[in-house]
C-alpha cells in the first residue's frame, strides 16, 4: 500500500513539473500593453479661464474642453476693425465726383446735335460746330484724366486696408487658437494644468489615448521571423485573475527590422535569446486591458 502511495505522489510531482513545463513554453512571445498617446499643448499664451476635463474622462474628436484668456486679443481686433473702416471711409465716390463733368459733357453733346442741323441748314458758321466739338473732346480727356486721378487714389487706399485686414485675420486665427479643441476620440491619462493657471505655447495640457484599440509590444527571437508577418492574425493571452487565462485575438501591425537586447521584465521562448526583435500587436480592447499590463501570445 505505501509503495502505491509512493508511486502516486511521484507521478503527481512529474505531472506537476511537466504542467509547468507546458505552461512556461506556452506561449510564442510576451510583452505589456501600451496605446497610441498624445500630448495635447496649448496654442496660446495666458491664463487658463476655463478647463474642464478629468483622468480617465472619454472625449470626443471636436469636444471644447475649455479655453485661455483671450481679451486683449479681441480689444486688438476691434481697434483694427475700426482702423480698417476709418481708413477705407477715405476712398472717393468715382461716379459723385465724375457727375458734373458728364453732365456737362451731355449739355454739350446735346448742343451739337443742335448746331449740326444748324450748320446744315446753313443757319449757323462751321466755327459754331467745331468749337462745340473741342468742347466735348476736352470735357472728354477731363473725364478720363479725373477718372484715373480717382482710381489711383482708390487703389492706393486698398493697398492700405489690405494689411489691416490680413492683420484681422491672423487674429481671428488666434483667437481660435484660445479655444481648446480636443483632436481626436480618446481617453484623458494625465492632467497637465488646471484652470487660472498661467499657459503658453507649446505648453502640454493633457495626455490623451485612444483605448479602444489598444497594443501589445511583444518581443521575438530571430528565428521566430519567419513564422510572422504583417496582419497575421495571433492569440493574445492575458491574466484573468482566477488563476487561467483570458483569450482574444490580435493582428500584427509593425515589425521591427532591427534587433534589440532582450528587455529584462520580458520572456521569450528561448530565454537564452540576447537579440530580440520587437513587434506590436493591435488589440479590440473592451475594457480589460490596460496600459503596463502583460500579455503573450501565441502565433496561429
Amino acid at each position: 500500500m505505501g509503495k502505491i502511495k509512493t508511486i502516486a505522489f511521484v507521478t503527481g510531482i512529474a505531472t506537476l513539473f511537466a504542467a509547468c513545463n507546458n505552461n512556461k513554453t506556452s506561449f510564442d512571445a510576451s510583452g505589456s500593453f501600451e496605446a497610441e498617446e498624445r500630448i495635447i499643448s496649448s496654442e496660446a499664451t495666458g491664463t487658463i479661464k476655463q478647463f474642464e476635463l478629468e483622468e480617465g474622462q472619454m472625449l470626443q474628436s471636436g469636444q471644447t474642453v475649455g479655453y485661455i484668456d483671450s481679451t486683449q486679443l479681441y480689444l486688438k481686433k476691434k481697434q483694427l476693425l475700426a482702423q480698417t473702416k476709418a481708413t477705407a471711409s477715405r476712398k472717393p465716390n468715382v461716379s459723385a465726383q465724375l457727375a458734373a463733368l458728364q453732365s456737362q459733357l451731355a449739355t454739350a453733346q446735346k448742343e451739337k446735335v443742335r448746331i449740326t442741323n444748324l450748320v446744315n441748314g446753313d443757319a449757323a458758321p462751321q466755327k459754331q460746330l467745331d468749337d462745340i466739338n473741342a468742347q466735348i473732346d476736352v470735357l472728354k480727356k477731363q473725364i478720363e484724366a479725373q477718372k484715373s486721378s480717382l482710381d489711383i487714389s482708390t487703389e492706393s487706399i486698398n493697398s492700405d486696408v489690405l494689411p489691416l485686414q490680413v492683420q484681422v485675420e491672423q487674429l481671428n486665427d488666434q483667437l481660435a487658437k484660445c479655444k481648446i479643441i480636443n483632436p481626436a476620440n480618446g481617453t484623458v491619462l494625465t492632467k497637465y494644468a488646471e484652470a487660472n493657471e498661467m499657459t503658453a505655447t507649446g505648453k502640454p495640457l493633457y495626455k490623451i489615448a485612444d483605448l479602444s484599440n489598444i497594443i501589445l509590444r511583444a518581443y521575438i527571437t530571430g528565428d521566430q521571423l519567419t513564422q510572422v508577418k504583417l496582419n497575421q492574425t495571433v492569440k493574445v493571452l492575458t491574466d484573468d485573475g482566477k488563476g487561467g487565462y483570458k483569450e482574444t485575438e490580435g493582428t500584427i501591425s509593425w515589425i521591427n527590422d532591427k534587433a534589440e537586447f532582450t528587455p529584462k521584465t520580458i520572456q521569450t521562448k528561448n530565454e537564452r535569446a540576447n537579440m530580440v526583435y520587437a513587434i506590436k500587436v493591435k488589440v479590440k480592447n473592451d475594457g480589460t486591458y490596460k496600459i503596463g499590463m502583460y500579455g503573450e501570445i501565441k502565433f496561429q
